[in-house]
């Protein structure tokens, strides 16, 4: 006789536990601007991220305990009591590459042991360093927009209302015939009733050119959007991290552009001393720059993007914590001057910002400051281009730029 002998099962929390969860958990230290230290010096498409340092990040997170259900926390402190800790951290970084959350520039051995103090064993495992993927970047950039919606509280989404018909996604009009061009959301009720009343009530049913009805719905404009994001060195300075949640921010936006309002563009501009135009995928693994503040480089770069698109608006988003300081001279040297409001300086910067009020750009600023003269500047700048400052904290950022973005939807242009 065939006898089936059952064992209790017992749950591998490596297996178990919630690989969102933990890339939650770890988003301030995927997405670290270079604050946690000062005398990091940046680089911007080569992050100081291995996998000695993933453990440690994991190994506090499971510490915390913030993530982990009462079950999954005793089994961790068992584990950790059993020192079998280190192992399942190598399965989870495992589970992490395994689902693409992150790539390892080498082929990842849970054989070897780490470098990390404290940690034993006869092979060590060298220092390898280790990329978000894509995916990892986009769940990141879902979670914080789901983060700050949910501080908003309930919102409407709208986008870009004229008064103008066309055919779209949503029907806001009696349908009509299609014409080449058009989206084709089709009106099925009047289109098979076309062709009934043509052909009678048969099957087949043979449809014709003719008997094509698609839905109208409200005309919706687009907006292309440039994000100036400082990354001077001052964004980490003074005891506070503003760059990261800046990044965040960012991701958030680009999220939304892309779930909520597909029409929309945006582009990403870093200034510092000088400015470069960024592909969004690159936020996340961006740090701090140099010194200076080069608002002006920043707009010229804006406007350039800005020229190549068509769009019905064009406005720019400008996140900074410092008043401009420093200047691209004609011969392509750089001037500096970090004391005080230089009046070169604001002057250059003042003309680019009209420069953008006569191309119809309006600039939005979100200033991380109170600085007197910073005031006095910005509500200069946002008076030439009919835009609003907010002079806000890391912690409002968010909502303050989301809410300023998403009202813009619900106006109707004329």
């Amino acid at each position: 006789m065939k006898f089936i002998r059952y064992s209790k099962y017992v749950a591998d929390p490596a297996s178990e536990m919630s690989m969102e969860d933990l890339l939650n958990t770890l988003s301030d230290y995927l997405l670290q601007s270079g604050f946690q230290d000062s005398w990091y010096f940046y680089e911007f498409n080569e992050g100081e991220q291995t996998l000695d340092a993933l453990r440690q990040a994991i190994q506090q997170a499971l510490e915390a305990g913030e993530m982990l259900d009462e079950n999954m926390r005793q089994q961790i402190e068992q584990m950790q009591a059993d020192g079998q800790l280190d192992e399942l951290i190598e399965k989870l970084i495992e589970r992490m590459q395994q689902e693409n959350y992150i790539s390892v520039d080498q082929p990842f051995d849970r054989s070897k042991q780490s470098t990390v103090p404290g940690q034993t064993g006869e092979q060590q495992q060298p220092q390898v360093k280790f990329e978000v993927t894509d995916k990892g970047l986009d769940f990141l950039g879902y979670r914080a927009l789901r983060d700050l919606l949910g501080s908003l509280g309930k919102s409407s989404f709208g986008r870009h209302d004229t008064r103008d018909l066309a055919t779209g996604i949503e029907s806001s009009g009696a349908s009509r015939s299609y014409e080449f061009g058009d989206t084709l959301n089709l009106d099925i009720t009047s289109t098979l009733s076309n062709a009934i009343q043509r052909e009678g009530l048969k099957v087949p049913l043979e449809l014709e050119y003719s008997d094509l009805q698609v839905h109208q719905c409200e005309y919706q404009s687009s907006c292309a959007t440039v994000l100036m994001l400082d990354c001077s060195h001052s964004m980490i300075l003074y005891g506070e991290d503003r760059f990261t949640p800046a990044k965040k921010v960012a991701m958030a936006l680009s999220q939304l552009i892309r779930t909520q309002y597909p029409g929309d563009s945006l582009s990403l501009v870093l200034f510092h001393d000088s400015a470069e135009e960024l592909p969004l995928s690159q936020l996340a693994r961006v740090k701090v720059g140099p010194y200076y503040t080069n608002t002006r480089e920043g707009l010229r770069m804006a406007q350039r993007i800005l020229d190549r698109q068509r769009k019905d608006m064009k406005q720019i988003i400008m996140i900074t914590d410092g008043k401009p300081s420093a200047l691209t001279l004609e011969d392509g040297r750089i001037y500096k001057n970090a004391f005080g409001l230089d009046p070169l300086v604001v002057s250059q910067t003042l003309e680019e910002v009209s420069r953008c009020k006569r191309a119809g750009v309006m600039i939005n600023t979100f200033m991380l400051a109170s600085d007197f003269g910073l005031i006095q500047f910005v509500q200069k700048v946002s008076e030439m281009c009919r835009g609003k400052a907010y002079f806000t904290t890391p912690h409002t950022l968010g909502q303050y730029l989301l809410m300023d973005y998403m009202s813009r939807k619900t106006k109707t242009i004329h």
